[in-house]
């Protein structure tokens, strides 16, 4: 029987399930050209006003993942090792995967982290990996093989053969203000990732000024949905509700965040907001994969691998791999680039910093050069914050609040407006818990 992209367009808009068989056709037709750009446009408005049934986003989710290639354990060349991912829905300062990764593979897992260039305020993990000299964030399968051989972890892109149809149809929902419909972005997600043959996944989801989704509620309703969604297409998967309205480090941008990372893992002073957010998502995800019988001993296990060095180690064999520099762990003051102007915003007032407009730092960065408004701009690694300080800090007026990080002195004064406004101090504040909410197919 032959279906029409127009039935599956009217079934959606009309609040109707479409039929099975005429998605799946729709969406072999994203992947493939058949299915046009505007029929892709007028689905996605579709579901962003009709919305879409737990079942046809399953539906959707799967035939988008069918789209393109996947790929199973044999073909990835992994032993009897669990292979194991995370996915944050986006922050500001948020540099957790680069960490995550090497300490889980130290722990005994293998990593294949399928990432994603930053987009609007939000930072991109493949944008921090790409300030590391010769890096190839779009390795192909003999590299990600060879990374996951060397370095149990590999933190690549998708490759263009992975779900083919969320690339056409994103590019269409980012032109006609779609990005946000829930079941578009469930979709999106768990396409990718179920596209590789993992044992389990842990879903790091943002609430918070930084956050995609600012209110908890909006956030606790896309995590419920990606568990529902992952948990029925074969995927073990949970999810953490986690705060977002300041920095996880001490830095906004591409190489400072990457610098926090390799400090951290390198045995530095630990970034407390950065360190809770790896043993917690790193708990989840290992105790899910049988990893760990215990949250307590998966935290105990994690802490080891980084203090150890083991982490750091595994991170400098993944970079090796993937084509930078093999000695990265050791002199990465001398390989990361550095913005040639660097100025510190100072407090005009005492007090304790009371709250952090994370949103604002992740746009001035964007404003600075180092993110993109448009999925074809090019981006300044360097440039962005540095030595930010966190929430619930006293400080007195003439101390730095962060360091601007810039490419032009004309930058300065409008930079320097922007990130004070983007401090409140006064009277202390209770501590904001970063864990707000768990996530689990029995919390549905």
């Amino acid at each position: 029987m032959a279906y029409t992209p127009q039935s599956v367009i009217a079934d959606v808009r009309d609040g109707r399930a479409p039929d099975p068989a005429a998605l799946l056709e729709f969406v072999q037709g994203m992947a493939d050209g058949r299915t046009s750009e505007g029929q892709m446009a007028a689905f996605a408005m579709a579901v962003r006003c009709r919305g879409l049934s737990a079942t046809d986003t399953v539906r959707l989710t799967l035939a988008m993942r069918d789209s393109g290639e996947r790929l199973t354990r044999a073909m990835l060349d992994i032993d009897d090792r669990p292979l194991l991912d995370k996915h944050s829905t986006g922050g500001v300062g948020d540099p957790v995967s680069l960490a995550l990764a090497p300490m889980l593979a130290a722990c005994g897992a293998a990593v294949p982290m399928l990432s994603g260039r930053g987009l609007g305020h939000t930072g991109g993990t493949l944008d921090k990996l790409s300030a590391i000299p010769g890096y190839r964030v779009d390795a192909d399968l003999d590299a990600l093989r060879r990374a996951l051989r060397e370095a149990s972890c590999a933190i690549v892109g998708a490759g263009r053969g992975l779900a083919p149809a969320d690339r056409r149809l994103y590019a269409v929902r980012d032109v006609t203000a779609t990005v946000d419909a829930m079941p578009l972005i469930v979709a999106s997600i768990l396409s990718k990732k179920l596209a590789i043959e993992l044992d389990a996944l842990v879903l790091d989801v943002k609430c918070g000024s930084g956050a995609f989704f600012p209110e908890r509620d909006d956030a606790e309703r896309l995590a419920h949905s990606l568990v529902k969604v992952a948990n029925d297409a074969g995927l073990p998967c949970s999810a953490l509700i986690t705060d977002m309205g300041e920095p996880l480090v001490p830095a906004v941008g591409n190489a400072t965040e990457l610098r926090a990372v390799l400090a951290y893992l390198g045995g530095g002073t630990a970034s407390p907001r950065l360190h809770a957010a790896c043993l917690a998502l790193g708990a989840e995800v290992m105790c899910r994969a049988g990893l760990s019988h215990t949250p307590h001993d998966a935290r105990t296990r994690l802490t080891h691998a980084r203090d150890s060095g083991a982490a750091i180690e595994h991170f400098a064999r993944m970079v090796a791999a993937l084509g930078g520099p093999s000695d990265l762990a050791l002199a990465f003051e001398r390989d990361l680039p550095s913005a040639p102007i660097q100025v510190d915003v100072l407090a005009e007032d005492d007090g304790a910093i009371r709250a952090i407009d994370a949103r604002r730092l992740g746009e001035l960065v964007v404003d600075l050069g180092g993110g993109r408004r448009h999925p074809d701009d090019c981006i300044d690694v360097a440039v962005g914050l540095d030595r930010v300080r966190a929430v619930g800090e006293g400080v007195q007026a003439g101390e730095p609040l962060l360091r601007l990080c810039l490419r032009d002195a004309e930058q300065i004064e409008w930079a320097r407006a922007r990130a004070l406004a983007a401090f409140e101090i006064g009277e202390p504040v209770p501590a904001v818990p970063l864990v707000q909410a768990h996530i689990d197919v029995e919390s549905d």
